[in-house]
């Protein structure tokens, strides 16, 4: 039974991504300029930020995760305060335009992720506690979307847009394994996809990439750029890779090939297989975080683990999609792979709480598997 080696699948899977991420991370940063001539500037810091999440993951996989469901206010709390003080200086950091970034002591963390994982703690506890209610328009619309509205309007403040759809995506998602009627959640899909088609189109630098997505050889010289040099990073690599430490477009061509456009690099050096292989890993993630949602002891164990899986699932689609230009432009972090200590962190984070998941769950979880049934059967009487 799969379920039975859930874990095991991934826990390989993330290690696998991890393994490649260093040894890309020492290959890209060598270039960066970021990196002010040390190739082992990004391998330091993301290795710290290793090392860190690993800590705190093994705590959060020994602790029972019912106990965040006790933590949820304080997480929403400081969801809220961290991104206030984004746009705070000296705290706040404003990099390429936007507010994303608080300082901490020595640390620069992006409060985004936090949200993220807060949004997920609550949205899970909230339809674990309310589940009989969870078709009323008040409870099970109205106030959860309150208190989740109000993160992402910080997050799309400091035009963040990529997060702030994240998010939201991970939050329908939810209820929709929860239970809401599709009555519900469509319009509010349609509507939230409408306004932030609006506010992109209303910011004239997110407005370029909007028209360089739908015409890209008029932008390729400037909001396409990014993308034609990973199209041509991958189609340069073939199957086989140009070989590590060979490619290109790192060469100050591609503008963040250590950070969110790292797979185009991978694509070039390593090939269409190591690429592939990637891809193969986060299918592996989302099936072993699904079996593992699906035998958690309680609704709330069900819908904190999609969450958790959800939010590693998209954030890949996202990078992946936004790399080979089959989505608009958007800086989003490849899981795992990309530098960036505070996703990496968070990343680590939702993996041990699906470890967490696994050990207290039984091997048969009747309930939430009935659950889930009952949800696709609605889905095809709707």
């Amino acid at each position: 039974m799969m379920h039975k080696k859930s874990a095991f699948i991934l826990l390989f899977s993330v290690a696998v991504l991890i393994s490649i991420g260093l040894v890309m991370l020492f290959s890209a940063g060598a270039f960066a300029s970021d990196g002010h001539g040390d190739q082992f500037s990004f391998l330091r810091k993301q290795g710290f930020w290793l090392g860190f999440g690993f800590v705190v993951a093994v705590i959060c996989a020994t602790v029972d995760y019912r106990w965040w469901q006790r933590g949820w206010m304080v997480l929403i709390g400081a969801s809220y305060v961290l991104l206030a003080l984004c746009f705070i200086r000296p705290i706040g950091l404003r990099l390429n335009g936007s507010f994303r970034w608080v300082h901490l002591g020595t640390l620069t963390v992006q409060p985004s992720e936090l949200g993220k994982f807060a949004v997920v703690v609550f949205v899970a506890w909230w339809f674990a506690k309310f589940e009989s209610e969870q078709n009323r328009i008040i409870k099970g619309l109205l106030i959860p979307f309150a208190v989740v509205g109000g993160i992402l309007l910080l997050i799309v403040s400091e035009t963040d847009l990529g997060s702030t759809a994240l998010i939201g995506t991970t939050a329908l998602l939810m209820m929709f394994v929860a239970g809401v009627n599709l009555r519900l959640l469509l319009p509010t899909l349609v509507a939230g996809l409408i306004g932030v088609m609006a506010i992109a189109w209303s910011i004239p630098g997110r407005h370029n990439r909007l028209l360089a997505f739908i015409h890209p050889e008029q932008y390729q010289t400037t909001e396409a750029q990014q993308q034609f040099m990973g199209l041509i990073a991958l189609g340069s690599g073939g199957i086989d890779g140009l070989g590590l430490g060979n490619g290109r477009q790192k060469m100050f061509y591609l503008e963040y090939a250590y950070a969110d456009f790292i797979f185009p690099v991978i694509g070039e050096e390593l090939g269409l297989r190591v690429t592939l292989v990637i891809v193969f890993c986060y299918l592996l993630i989302l099936t072993s975080g699904t079996l593992i949602s699906l035998n958690a002891r309680d609704r709330f164990g069900m819908l904190f683990g999609f969450g958790c899986t959800s939010l590693l699932g998209l954030q890949a689609l996202i990078n992946v999609g936004v790399t080979t230009s089959m989505l608009p432009n958007k800086g989003s972090p490849l899981p795992f792979i990309s530098y960036g200590g505070s996703n990496l962190f968070f990343c680590l984070v939702c993996v041990r709480v699906l470890i967490n998941i696994y050990r207290h769950g039984k091997e048969e979880a009747p309930a939430t598997r009935t659950e889930m049934v009952v949800r696709v059967r609605h889905l095809s009487k709707f």
